[in-house]
């Protein structure tokens, strides 16, 4: 026995090794190119400009301030990048409608140009340097905002010391982009945009005895962080081609092909008619008042049983049709029927129908993901009257909670979980103490608004 145990062992050893090893690299990688952003190609794709503006940047810094968070002491490193300006700078290289020139180094561009007139003096040598270009605009700003733990949750399951658990935290950046007449230092648009930063986290692992003295332990997860500076750059893509955009409608700038312009336009407005279609909140969670309204109709599975005089009850399967109005996104009436069977073992068994009226209660209607509670009254309701009871109907105070996710304004799917309490004792032929018979179900099943 030891001896098959020891092997066991030996097997989870390597089989956790060869699990690590493929986990994490054995050789460094190779240097290549920078990634793009997710909104660089349409970026790059923008309509020629009539002509292009002579634009200056200073400095397009961190205005935050803030340093990394760290658990084992203070760090100093800082929570965004301070290389923004050159992000910025590229960025107006690769629309095509700018023409960017030096001032972040201005210093070392005159100090260049010096010695290099000094060095012709020396030498006697003739011609002069041509003169700097001057930009017409300037373009200010900075990250003015990032914003740690907007957003944090997670889950897990462990039995007998097996499982598995997964966080997750959203952080966001906010970036603000301006442009400046350098003529008359008139702000003539200014822009702004806001980037999430998703870090997750996944990880399982045993822990238990297989034999005495005999202690199995594995563990295995995986951690993603987006890289806080790929949110920077899409935040700034995004605002450089937003202040083209409406700087054209402005009048500020020119493209070159009306056409082309207009149609790449219709599709601009499309995408942020799509993005703003419903609203972002503060915590850059999305809010759509449509998600629940109107009559919506919903097919489910059910399982459940009840609670009664006998000790063994009979689980049974079945199906639901519900039917809820909504009044108001947080609001609804619903009509349930259920169709299933109750019983207990050995002692009966009976097909029944349950319709049932209640007032629901959704927590955060205007999200995806919302809890819900309701509230109400129905009947339950034997097929025919069985030999154990005097009754055919019963009636119940019901209550229920669960879940339900809107894929679309149209669609959605929802699980919870429903109880009944009985005003009339006896559905399983035995009235007797002073609580009554109570039946449960368990449903899950899709909805479609009308």
């Amino acid at each position: 026995m030891h001896k098959k145990v020891s092997i066991f062992l030996l097997f989870c050893l390597l089989l956790t090794a060869g699990c690590a090893s493929s986990l994490q690299p054995l050789e460094t990688e190779r240097v290549k190119p920078g990634i793009n952003s997710k909104v660089h190609e349409s970026l790059t794709n923008m309509p020629a400009p009539q002509d292009k503006v002579v634009a200056a940047v200073y400095r397009f810094r961190d205005q935050t301030g803030q340093y990394k968070p760290s658990n084992r002491g203070a760090s100093w490193s800082t929570a965004v990048t301070q290389g923004a300006t050159s992000i910025l700078i590229k960025s107006m290289e690769d629309s095509g409608w700018f023409t960017p020139i030096e001032r972040e180094g201005i210093s070392n561009l005159l100090n260049e140009r010096e010695i290099i007139s000094k060095t012709r003096q020396q030498n006697n040598q003739s011609g002069q340097l041509p003169p700097l270009l001057f930009g017409g605009v300037l373009l200010e700003g900075g990250i003015i905002g990032y914003d740690t733990n907007v957003i944090t949750g997670g889950g897990g399951v462990r039995f007998l010391g097996t499982g598995g658990s997964g966080q997750f935290r959203k952080d966001q950046v906010t970036i603000y982009l301006r442009a400046v007449s350098t003529q008359t230092g008139r702000i003539m648009k200014t822009v702004h945009t806001t980037k999430s930063v998703i870090s997750q986290q996944l990880e399982s692992g045993a822990f238990r005895y297989v034999d005495t003295n005999r202690l199995l332990e594995a563990e295995a997860g995986f951690t993603y962080n987006e890289p806080p500076v790929m949110a920077v750059t899409e935040a700034i893509d995004e605002a450089v081609k937003t202040l083209i955009v409406e700087g054209v409608e402005d009048g500020l700038w020119s493209p070159q092909d009306s056409s082309e312009y207009a149609q790449y336009k219709e599709n601009f407005e499309q995408v942020k008619e799509w993005k703003q279609r419903a609203e972002t909140n503060y915590f850059g969670m999305t809010e759509n008042s449509n998600l629940r309204s109107g009559l919506n109709l919903s097919t489910n599975l059910i399982f459940g049983s009840h609670i009664g005089s006998y000790p063994i009850s009979k689980k049974a399967g079945g199906i639901a049709l519900q039917s809820e109005y909504f009044f108001g996104s947080s609001n609804s009436l619903k009509l349930s029927g259920h169709r299933s069977q109750l019983g207990a073992q050995d002692v009966f068994s009976e097909p029944y129908t349950n319709i049932d009226f209640s007032f629901n209660k959704y927590l955060t209607p205007e999200f995806t993901l919302s809890p819900y509670i309701g509230l109400g009254g129905g009947i339950l309701m034997y097929d025919q009257q069985p030999d154990f009871t005097n009754n055919t109907f019963f009636p119940s105070v019901n209550a229920e909670a669960g879940l339900d996710y809107r894929l679309s304004e149209n669609l959605g799917l929802r699980i919870g979980f429903n109880y009944r309490y009985l005003i009339q004792d006896g559905i399983d032929g035995v009235t007797r103490g002073s609580i009554h018979d109570q039946q449960w179900n368990i449903s899950t099943g899709v909805s479609i608004g009308l």
